[in-house]
């Protein structure tokens, strides 16, 4: 089974527009976590629009199934990862001014400078996981510098789905195979959806895990928080 964890980053940026703590950040990863979430994914990024560096350390006494840090490996965010030591990391190359993830890695143009991030998190113990777009070059690239799994990029699926679903997947399920083939894990994210996610796992028999943010916490602000998680996981059985 492909296992769901959500992201809980628009729970914080709903807390930070008022300050507070309300909605209880931590409160609502336990209960994800009751609804059936089978992890926690969260992006402290350094202007902490949304999760911020405190709430990492406070979300590790609570979650209990797998914990997924994403962020760009600047020398903030590996140390939050060694004190952490989170299940997993996932490496993503975003600039500090983005507003959402919006491109993968180049593995081959970077490929030194990601191995020895790799090498680090594999001496930590912590599963590596690297955001890749669905290219068979990058995918190669990123088995040879080490990756455990590569999380694809899905946006590109997403917006092609409505216009012609099998033209949209094709790329990602030859990547897929590809991936499995070089014995990476395959974990997919971005613009994942209700009306998307089913089509997404049944061509990708391999695909390990989705991280579910933007689209999740919207669906459970009219289906509620519990209901909207039964719904994503009913669609990934």
């Amino acid at each position: 089974m492909c296992h769901l964890s959500v992201n809980i980053n628009k729970i914080a940026t709903i807390r930070n527009a008022r300050g507070g703590n309300n909605p209880n950040l931590v409160q609502m990863a336990i209960d994800a976590e009751r609804f059936g979430a089978q992890g926690i994914t969260v992006h402290p990024r350094p202007d902490e629009r949304h999760i911020t560096r405190q709430d990492v350390y406070d979300l590790k006494e609570v979650v209990t199934t797998e914990f997924n840090i994403e962020g760009y490996p600047d020398a903030r965010f590996m140390q939050i990862i060694k004190d952490i030591k989170p299940q997993q990391a996932t490496l993503v190359p975003d600039p500090p001014d983005v507003l959402t993830s919006n491109a993968g890695w180049d593995t081959i143009g970077r490929a030194d400078e990601l191995k020895s991030v790799l090498e680090q998190l594999k001496d930590m113990g912590v599963r590596s996981s690297i955001f890749v777009e669905p290219s068979l070059e990058i995918i190669e690239g990123a088995a040879k510098i080490g990756a455990d799994r590569i999380e694809l990029y899905t946006e590109m699926y997403a917006s092609r789905y409505l216009k012609n679903k099998e033209t949209a997947i094709a790329q990602y399920v030859r990547s897929a195979e590809r991936a499995h083939a070089l014995g990476l894990g395959i974990n997919a994210g971005h613009d994942l959806d209700l009306d998307n996610l089913r089509y997404l796992k049944e061509r990708i028999p391999y695909l390990a895990e989705v991280s579910i943010g933007h689209a999740l916490i919207s669906d459970a602000l009219y289906l509620g928080f519990e209901n909207t998680i039964q719904l994503y996981l009913r669609e990934l059985r």
